[in-house]
């Protein structure tokens, strides 16, 4: 048969979802490698679509989603950040990952440059092959809490750089930006007039008095696109529904590029998403709980074992300090742990080269499951 596009034989594989595969097809593993919340759906959440179902609403809606919608997440955004966003600057997108394809193709043509941070999620590096793009990985360092440098930033840029993306809270590594830090990255991205691509995916979950801070909040130019999901904020992995807050007067740029990917989103879902974010407010509240109770009980589980880990602050992930077991190749470390010891840690390369020697921990399953998983790990 003909060879497939180069661009597609190009792109790496997802190494979080090959060591969960892996620790699901033992049967019993605990699995600590991905991020998939394990409380269950609210049922008015769950109701919302089913009704939409019995009414026999199963039509076209428009590209950039139901109304109702758009002014919902407007009204979540606006209330966390103090901003007045119209909903005609919101596009719902079937999930943050098709946000981020969206994203991207709208701002980068082939050849264009986009720095990712590194350790960063790996579908920042894949979907930016995929659209013709060349990203470029800019280090994220442990002696400044895994904060980007704008120094190391202003090295990497060349004529050819078009938008830089941006993570916080962080998957995989519990990190929250700071507002001087949001501002000097902001400031940056003005400086060489560069989109900003800032997935807040985790928006919903941080602790210890942190605020998340978008950098919405300090875009005067209209540069700064955001993903936004309810996968995680209302445990909704599986129904692909999320939101792009996008620049004002866009939509008629947007919309033809929306209809030759999905034309849009499910109306079902899209109800669904309505009810979540207008309901009760109580799934939020309580899986925040129970995210910082696991938190604190995996740093001091791992501390009194001679694990260093950086101290999370958001998300629902812990990045933990692997080296003085994982013989400086931290992908095989993690696979004899699953064969030897039946628990799934996601590697740290999963995510990057600066990830070796360290591992993600998932948070949000059980306090039991976290516990008995993480005191399986070797001695360091």
């Amino acid at each position: 048969m003909p060879a497939l596009a180069a661009h597609v034989r190009t792109v790496p594989p997802n190494l979080i979802r090959e060591i969960t595969q892996a620790a699901w097809a033992t049967g019993d593993a605990v699995v600590l490698s991905i991020g998939e919340p394990g409380f269950p759906t609210d049922e008015h959440v769950l109701r919302a679509a089913i009704e939409t179902y019995e009414r026999d609403e199963t039509f076209y809606t428009p590209n950039a989603g139901l109304l109702p919608l758009r002014q919902a997440f407007a009204d979540r955004v606006n209330a966390q950040q103090g901003l007045h966003l119209d909903p005609s600057r919101i596009y719902v997108v079937t999930g943050a990952q098709q946000g981020l394809h969206l994203a991207m193709s709208l701002t980068l043509d082939a050849g264009d440059e986009v720095l990712v941070p590194d350790p960063g999620y790996p579908t920042f590096m894949m979907t930016a092959s995929l659209v013709h793009a060349v990203p470029v990985r800019y280090r994220l360092r442990p002696e400044d809490g895994f904060a980007p440098r704008v120094a190391d930033l202003e090295a990497l840029v060349t004529p050819a750089t078009r938008a830089i993306v941006l993570n916080s809270p962080s998957n995989p590594l519990g990190a929250v930006f700071d507002p001087p830090t949001v501002r000097a990255l902001m400031d940056f991205a003005v400086e060489h007039d560069l989109w900003v691509i800032s997935d807040e995916c985790y928006e919903a979950f941080t602790y210890d008095g942190v605020e998340h801070v978008s950098p919405l909040r300090y875009d005067t130019d209209h540069r700064v696109i955001v993903c936004h999901t309810l996968s995680k904020t209302y445990g909704l992995t599986g129904l692909r529904i999320g939101a792009l807050v996008v620049p004002p007067g866009t939509a008629a740029r947007i919309d033809p590029v929306m209809e030759a990917v999905v034309s849009c989103v499910n109306p079902a879902v899209q109800h669904a998403a309505v009810a979540a974010l207008t309901g009760p407010q109580r799934y939020i509240d309580t899986v925040r709980a129970h995210y910082r109770v696991n938190r604190d009980t995996a740093q001091r589980l791992l501390a009194a074992r001679g694990y260093p880990f950086l101290p999370a602050t958001g998300a629902f992930y812990l990045w933990v300090d692997v080296s003085a077991v994982s013989g400086g190749d931290v992908r095989a470390w993690c696979h004899r742990l699953l064969a030897e010891h039946r628990v799934a840690l996601a590697p740290g390369t999963a995510f990057g080269p600066s990830g070796e020697g360290w591992a993600r921990v998932a948070l949000c399953g059980s306090t039991d499951a976290l516990v008995e998983g993480l005191s399986r790990l070797p001695a360091p």
